[in-house]
């Protein structure tokens, strides 16, 4: 029996600037075993998501996995420019952990009552590589939040942040600072594929990156470690 899974996110799951962790899912999992539905949406906040789940609960899933919050812990890190995301997303009011939280929970609530989906928060990937570092605190932290709204609303956690944690751990990266990927930058990385045929895993690994491309963005490595924790849960969604 086919499990639908649908994957409401941002760019980690649109999937134009990191490796597509939902064809990695799939790869890990028998023929015709589960069909994937995406949600992504570059740049989205929380809140943009709260506001975009009907396509998602028109045709409820068996299985949703949110993935959402990364673009909230970014714009609690110096030099963030947060007023011109505001205004290209279109938030009412400055981004904040407090309204991270409630925009996360009311996502939750919405799911929960118009879907029968069983439902999974994925705690945040680290931003940079750089594990004492402001910017992987901030996704740490943003994580830490995820894992009490999921309890709150007695719903499933994946430790995402945690796995990519140990992963860096073991890796032993070089140190290499923390940088806010420019508008410029990611259409640098989008024609660098399209016109150089650069893989995502070859920019990534010239810039010294184990588990990004550009310190948000996630390699093969990274997305593979994405496609292991739900896949990982999805057998045992329904105990």
């Amino acid at each position: 029996m086919t499990t639908r899974i649908a994957r409401p996110g941002d760019s980690l799951t649109r999937a134009q600037l990191s490796v597509d962790y939902l064809d990695l899912l799939q790869r890990r999992r028998p023929p015709g075993d589960v069909q994937l539905a995406r949600f992504g949406v570059n740049g989205d906040f929380a809140h943009n998501l709260a506001q975009r789940l009907d396509a998602v609960v028109a045709d409820p899933p068996d299985v949703i996995t949110v993935l959402i919050g990364t673009n909230d812990a970014r714009a609690s890190l110096a030099g963030y420019p947060v007023e011109r995301a505001m205004k290209r997303k279109q938030l009412p009011e400055r981004p904040s952990a407090g309204w991270f939280q409630q925009c996360l929970g009311a996502v939750v609530e919405r799911l929960r009552t118009q879907t029968d989906a069983t439902i999974a928060l994925l705690s945040l990937p680290v931003l940079g590589q750089q594990l004492d570092g402001a910017a992987a605190q901030a996704s740490q932290a943003y994580s830490r939040m995820i894992a009490e709204v999921a309890t709150t609303n007695k719903t499933a956690y994946l430790p995402l942040h945690e796995r990519q944690t140990e992963e860096l751990r073991q890796a032993n990266p070089p140190p290499i600072p923390y940088r806010n990927p420019t508008p410029a930058a990611s259409i640098s990385v989008l024609a660098r594929r399209a016109l150089l045929r650069r893989s995502l895993d070859t920019i990534s690994r010239r810039r010294g990156l184990v588990l990004t491309t550009d310190h948000i963005h996630q390699n093969s490595r990274g997305a593979a470690l994405i496609a292991e924790v739900i896949d990982t849960w999805l057998p045992t969604r329904s105990a």
